[in-house]
């Protein structure tokens, strides 16, 4: 069955592919990116030769996950033209290595809105439609780095991605009575170069410190553990077909979380107990039909 989906963050890399991957597939595809008119003109440029050249219906729309302007006005758009929304994909994220301690406030702040704050804003634009329909799917975009075992100098990314996935769950006993899904998607470790392109703390000179001082070495050895976890850097493209299979999962057999070739950092195991004492837990406070969404009729 064809949905109206809207993907974040989906000017490249994961998010570029997953529109893709469900637009072929026969589903109206929202490309959310911010600044169409200006940096990112030439993704728009591209949204529109992959729409032409394939004859599918994928669209970019303007969308600054950091306004809740921004978020209200494409969410209200996708409503206005097809009288629902389907899917939501949070899909934006920014990626940021270096000692925590050099991270300032402010730029923590800053990783945080656009990590988890964003997906309040879309959340709050999108659900009254999605609760009104009696159904919907919210798909989050996780790391193993929320879970598995706390790699050096990726604390401030990590944090990020561990709040992200408590909201998610949150979300997910919450919104199963209204008929609306969660899935968790967990994809393995980026590779190398992911962490080298990535931010940067701006007090560099406390980073120095950590550079010159006993753990001048930490860097690089953590780079090298992360390579051997990840041989090879993650191919946007297998997650994408993970996050379309989720999509064409019939409803109420979505799983509430999928590990994508999990590396040996633990995350897996450790979110498979957690996410069982989670269930253990709603079924001893009465609330055992919230693990599974409900039928509106």
């Amino acid at each position: 069955m064809r949905k109206i989906i809207i993907v974040t963050g989906a000017a490249n890399g994961i998010g570029a592919r997953t529109c893709k991957a469900l637009a072929l597939a026969g589903h109206a595809v929202y490309v959310a990116m911010r600044e169409t008119g200006s940096r990112n003109a030439h993704r728009l440029q591209e949204v529109e030769e992959f729409t032409r050249q394939h004859d599918v219906e994928m669209r970019a729309i303007e969308l600054d996950v950091s306004s809740e302007d921004s978020a209200d006005s494409a969410i209200e758009a996708i409503i206005s033209e097809h009288g629902r929304l389907d899917v939501v994909v949070h899909n934006a994220a920014q990626i940021v290595y270096g000692p925590t301690e050099a991270f300032t406030a402010e730029q923590l702040a800053e990783l945080y809105d656009v990590n988890i704050l964003s997906t309040q804003r879309v959340n709050r634009a999108a659900l009254p439609q999605l609760r009104k329909q009696g159904q919907g799917l919210l798909i989050w975009i996780s790391s193993s780095s929320a879970r598995g075992s706390s790699v050096p100098f990726l604390g401030a990314y990590a944090s990020s991605k561990a709040a992200l996935d408590a909201l998610a769950l949150g979300y997910a006993a919450e919104l199963a009575r209204w008929g609306i899904e969660t899935t968790i998607i967990v994809p393995r470790a980026l590779g190398r170069s992911h962490y080298i392109r990535s931010g940067r703390p701006r007090d560099t000179a406390r980073a120095e410190e950590y550079a010159d001082g006993p753990t001048a070495d930490v860097s690089e050895i953590a780079l090298e553990g992360l390579a051997d976890l990840s041989p090879q850097d993650s191919d946007p493209q297998e997650v994408a077909n993970s996050i379309l299979k989720v999509v064409e999962t019939p409803f109420g057999r979505r799983p509430l979380r999928l590990h994508f070739d999990p590396d040996d950092d633990g995350a897996a195991i450790v979110d498979g107990v957690a996410d069982r004492i989670r269930a253990e837990l709603l079924r001893r406070i009465g609330l055992a039909d919230l693990l599974k969404p409900a039928v509106i009729k």
